[in-house]
């Protein structure tokens, strides 16, 4: 990991509607859609609309590298005591940064704070970076919480308080 690169990174909160949000997340469907061999459809996915991604209900990370969006992250609270991690996406070019590892614990974070003890999400499986993410993250299969048609791994973490 280049450590004096990994420091200039930013992370901070974003309006889900924002042209860089929404470039951020056009570009996360679009690295869907060439790992899974075309085979993702925004369309179909369970969607997200901007106010669920506003506090309260929810937050959008966007990450900067020399001011450039290299990756976004959202959480939204779901009811009860659980909040769903989505859209978590990493450009290639700061990929070995550690971007979606501060991305993850910041969602986090804001999901403690918020009140949530358990966070859970979803995953493609030809995306095999961010399983290994979540799991070393202390993220652990669970059964399909939800009928996301793209998922193939679905995991749960409980938060510490």
């Amino acid at each position: 990991m280049d450590g004096k690169r990994a420091a200039l990174v930013e992370i901070a909160p974003a309006d889900p509607a924002s042209p860089e949000a929404v470039d951020c997340i056009r570009a996360y469907f679009a690295e869907l859609g060439d790992r899974t061999g075309g085979g993702f459809d925004p369309a179909t996915s369970i969607s997200l609309a901007p106010h669920e991604l506003r506090p309260p209900a929810g937050l959008l990370l966007l990450a900067r590298l020399d001011g450039e969006p290299i990756g976004c992250g959202a959480v939204r609270r779901s009811g009860g005591d659980t909040a769903e991690i989505r859209r978590m996406w990493v450009a290639a070019r700061a990929r070995g940064l550690g971007v979606g590892r501060r991305l993850l614990g910041e969602l986090e974070a804001w999901a403690r704070a918020s009140g949530a003890r358990v966070a859970r999400l979803e995953t493609n499986g030809a995306l095999t970076e961010a399983i290994a993410l979540y799991r070393s993250a202390g993220y652990r299969d669970v059964p399909a919480f939800n009928d996301e048609p793209f998922a193939h791994h679905w995991f749960e973490k409980r938060l510490a308080r």
